[in-house]
């Protein structure tokens, strides 16, 4: 799908790296023009903090029973926080099963650190 005129693929880490790249990326991709003041508007609108305490954002509106009990959704908005959880084992069987199911895929599609 990422070849397609009507598909827009982001990748979460590129969005923390650069926030206001990634607004003006979709913006670009929608066809909308935005002035400044409300492009400073949307980068902080949706930071993860602001969407995190939003209750149209933060899935609080949702069931309790419609989304799996005890699991927050929205955790810390950082990248690359699986290394504190991945023992070095754990990480290393996760690589090399990665490398085989992405083996074929274009180099660099998976920016993940």
């Amino acid at each position: 799908m990422r070849e397609c005129d009507n598909f827009l693929l982001l990748y979460y880490e590129d969005m923390k790296k650069d926030t206001m790249g990634a607004i003006k990326k979709i913006c670009d991709f929608l066809g909308k023009k935005l002035e400044p003041d409300e492009l400073d508007l949307v980068l902080k609108y949706s930071s993860f903090q602001v969407m995190k305490e939003n209750d149209m954002s933060n899935y609080s509106l949702l069931k309790k029973k419609s989304i799996f009990t005890g699991i927050g959704l929205m955790r810390k908005g950082t990248i690359g926080d699986w290394k504190n959880h991945f023992t070095v084992a754990q990480a290393e069987a996760f690589d090399k099963v990665f490398q085989e199911k992405m083996a074929g895929f274009p180099p660099g599609m998976f920016p993940w650190e």
